[in-house]
């Protein structure tokens, strides 16, 4: 049994002010993103891991939604399962509070730390500094859930990480209607399964996400004039949406609504005789 133990460490958070609640993990380990976190908007986030129970995730967040502390809920788990030694566990509730549980049979470094709206922990690492790192840079980071947590994982990584190295990484962070079209609750699902640098690779495709489905900032929105008009149709025409330069304004803007909507920019799309710089950069970078 000790063979599927998951060497890994996470942090689990909430964000009083935006609602959110959300789960960074790495891990020497194959899909650590399929496994580790869990987390549902106004409920709490969950964290399961070292000879991890899968189960602790959708029966933690049940016992969370039913008005039981983070502490509580970890005692409810942990209390009726006989290979608790061997888990680690790490939960945030509704109200923020913070609770971690390693089990004494978990290979060392093993241990968490709780802090303010956070709990932090990690097992098979190269030493404590990976969990006290992580938490006290989320406690420093600034910006959005999301950001704290990716600079959490990274300040990890660099103070020594996993003993057995770097393999899958993930982040998970929800609040209500922050999804899709505000269609779910899942603001930010990203996994990483394989690879040499799993949170390097993680960020760079959080910041994809974030350049998608980020909202437009106002003083990053322009007028479509002058240089900035004259960028847009030379990068429309090398790109392939326009045959000419020499074009009426509808065509203009028919073919940078096009563009648009072909690279997933709608989030970003302004009204017509605007644009997005974070638009044009990309198209700069095409």
């Amino acid at each position: 049994m000790k063979s599927k133990i998951i060497a890994t460490f996470s942090i689990c958070a909430h964000d009083p002010e935006t609602g959110e609640w959300g789960v960074a993990v790495q891990s020497k380990f194959l899909g650590v993103g399929s496994i580790v976190p869990w987390a549902k908007a106004g409920v709490g986030a969950i964290a399961t891991q070292a000879f991890g129970n899968p189960q602790y995730g959708p029966d933690g967040l049940k016992l969370l939604e039913q008005g039981f502390s983070a502490e509580e809920v970890i005692e409810r788990l942990t209390s009726d399962d006989p290979q608790k030694e061997d888990r680690q566990v790490g939960i945030v509730d509704a109200k923020g509070n913070g609770a971690t549980f390693t089990g004494k049979e978990c290979y060392d470094w093993a241990g968490g730390k709780v802090g303010k709206h956070y709990a932090a922990q990690g097992n098979i690492l190269v030493n404590e500094e990976t969990v006290t790192d992580m938490g006290e840079a989320f406690e420093q980071a600034e910006g959005s859930l999301a950001d704290r947590l990716m600079t959490a994982i990274k300040a990890a990584q660099r103070a020594g990480g996993d003993s057995r190295g770097k393999q899958s990484a993930a982040i998970l962070v929800v609040k209500d209607k922050a999804g899709y079209g505000e269609l779910s609750d899942v603001a930010v699902d990203l996994r990483v399964d394989d690879h040499p640098e799993p949170i390097e690779e993680l960020d760079r495709i959080y910041q994809l996400h974030q350049l998608y489905f980020g909202a437009s900032k106002p003083d990053e929105v322009v007028e479509v004039e002058g240089d900035v008009k004259k960028e847009v149709q030379h990068h429309l025409r090398r790109l392939d949406y326009l045959s000419t330069e020499d074009v009426t304004p509808d065509e203009f803007y028919d073919s940078f609504t096009t563009y648009l909507h072909t690279e997933n920019f709608e989030s970003r799309e302004q009204e017509r005789g605007k644009i997005d710089l974070k638009v044009l950069e990309y198209m700069k970078n095409q």
